[in-house]
């Protein structure tokens, strides 16, 4: 496959509107953090990591995640959050980026046996 074929197969997929679920498993990402740091590092771990699965710069966090994060405290971050990944259009014209990821809150009762899921668009 050309350089030029696999770029614009890249590009198509990024450009995609989904939504996905995902566990992150925030206890390594914040392992050896300070305790006054561990809720704010959480939140920018979790910004990062659906950077990086969704490909978009513009991450919004909902507030219902962040009540969670914070719900024991500054130092006491939970260990796994369950999410919901959605790559949406941007309405603004004037923004740079056409797409950008909302992130939301799953309540789970457990982790065991949950995998990746992509979610049909309601």
């Amino acid at each position: 496959m050309t350089a030029a074929k696999r770029e614009s197969k890249k590009k198509s997929v990024t450009n995609e509107v989904v939504t996905r679920e995902y566990t992150i498993n925030l206890h390594r990402r914040i392992h050896g953090v300070g305790f006054k740091k561990r809720a704010p590092r959480a939140i920018k771990e979790i910004r990062k990591f659906a950077e990086k699965m969704m490909g978009t710069p513009d991450v919004r966090i909902d507030t219902r995640l962040n009540k969670f994060m914070w719900s024991q405290g500054i130092r006491n971050v939970p260990f796994r959050v369950r999410v919901r990944l959605a790559r949406k259009r941007n309405e603004d014209d004037d923004s740079p980026n056409k797409l950008y990821t909302l992130v939301t809150y799953v309540p789970v009762t457990t982790f065991k046996g949950t995998q990746t899921v992509n979610v049909e668009s309601e």
